[in-house]
């Protein structure tokens, strides 16, 4: 099988009314991604997305299309995708970084080389190790009574673990959990994900008057790159320290664990540059002795479909203890999707077909296209 064809496809999806997503980054209102199609001279075409988001990983649709297009693309053409390994290491020898280009067509190559032999990549990753996977609904850092709204109606739809992003002002932060901790109740698990959005002595002082609402996890309080830091605040405070933005790669995941600056490692395909590399992530994780929690872009039912395909074959990525971000298609416009995953409220089920088991919906990628 060789590939005959990479076709790019830019797409701009509304979040829905009342669904956007307030971060230390800014405000997540529309999705800027790009699907691709990988053709074959077999007739099959493989799948993939990239979640773009220029405040979080520095890439956007036409730049992601130019990428894709005159470095990426060359490399693949006439290759048999099922030498993944191989064209991972193509694709990054012709250009650095990119890694929501690179990742939207490596799953497009793991597309394909479970459609080849009619299987879900699932399978192909070794399987299940669990049936689910559980998740948790995102509160934006909104006004409070924004914040209890969206709470409450997470919790009617039947959600069981709440993340609150925080990082904006300390005082602003814990009113807010506060808010979410009286409307959920003691016994629901609430997160935290400061997005980067506080200073070391910021976050020791908001974390440390947090505590009081049993906070589950404490996701990158602080920028990238002060590992000491980091360290430290870890030290410190008693809430599982989570790192995210801090691990894009296997090598900063690495250093993560030689400073000991996190319990848990955030992990899924986009921001790591595809399955392959979530799995070596898991891997350097539970050599470590760490866990992994799946995290998110916010992405659309292709995207969301390779990150269950990781999530339910990899038993480092605890989310029966950390509950995953597969969350995305529930807070856009469209999924682009067939036939919608089941997502939620309590667990998400990974789609059975070959391959990432999802196909297209040609109407939706019409309406949604951009340009």
């Amino acid at each position: 099988m060789k590939i005959t064809g990479v076709e790019t496809i830019p797409v701009c999806v509304p979040l829905k009314k009342g669904m956007t997503a307030l971060t230390a980054h800014g405000e997540h209102v529309v999705s800027a991604y790009v699907i691709v199609r990988l053709h074959t001279d077999e007739g099959l075409v493989g799948l993939g997305e990239a979640t773009l988001g220029p405040r979080w990983s520095g890439e956007t649709s036409r730049g992601c299309i130019a990428a894709i297009e005159e470095f990426l693309a060359p490399v693949l053409l006439g290759q048999d995708p099922r030498h993944i390994t191989l064209l991972r290491t193509a694709m990054d020898r012709v250009i650095k970084w990119n890694p929501f280009a690179k990742a939207a067509l490596e799953m497009a190559l793991w597309d394909l080389a479970g459609k080849a032999v009619n299987l879900p990549v699932y399978q192909l990753l070794g399987g299940k190790v669990r049936n689910a996977v559980p998740i948790k609904m995102m509160i934006g850092a909104f006004d409070l009574d924004r914040v209890k709204a969206m709470a409450d109606q997470f919790l009617q739809w039947g959600a069981r673990c709440l993340k609150v992003k925080v990082g904006i002002s300390p005082e602003e932060d814990i009113a807010r959990v506060g808010a979410v901790r009286a409307t959920a109740g003691p016994q629901i698990p609430i997160g935290i994900d400061a997005n980067c959005g506080w200073n070391p002595t910021t976050a020791l002082r908001a974390l440390r008057r947090l505590r009081d609402f049993n906070i589950l996890f404490n996701e990158q309080p602080i920028a990238p790159g002060n590992l000491g830091a980091l360290a430290h605040i870890r030290q410190q405070i008693d809430i599982p320290l989570m790192a995210d933005e801090s691990a894009f790669t296997a090598p900063e995941a690495w250093q993560l664990t030689v400073h000991q600056c996190a319990d848990i490692l955030s992990v899924y395909p986009g921001k790591n540059g595809g399955i392959a590399a979530t799995v070596e992530i898991a891997h350097l994780a539970r050599a470590a002795g760490l866990v992994c929690a799946l995290g998110s872009n916010l992405e659309l039912g292709v995207g969301t479909a390779a990150m269950l395909h990781v999530a339910i074959a990899m038993p480092e990525i605890a989310s029966e203890v950390y509950p995953a971000d597969a969350i995305g298609p529930l807070y856009h416009e469209a999924d682009l999707l067939t036939q919608p995953l089941a997502l939620g409220p309590v667990v998400a089920l990974v789609p059975e077909g070959p391959g990432l088991g999802v196909q297209l919906d040609e109407e939706q990628l019409r309406r949604w296209r951009e340009g």
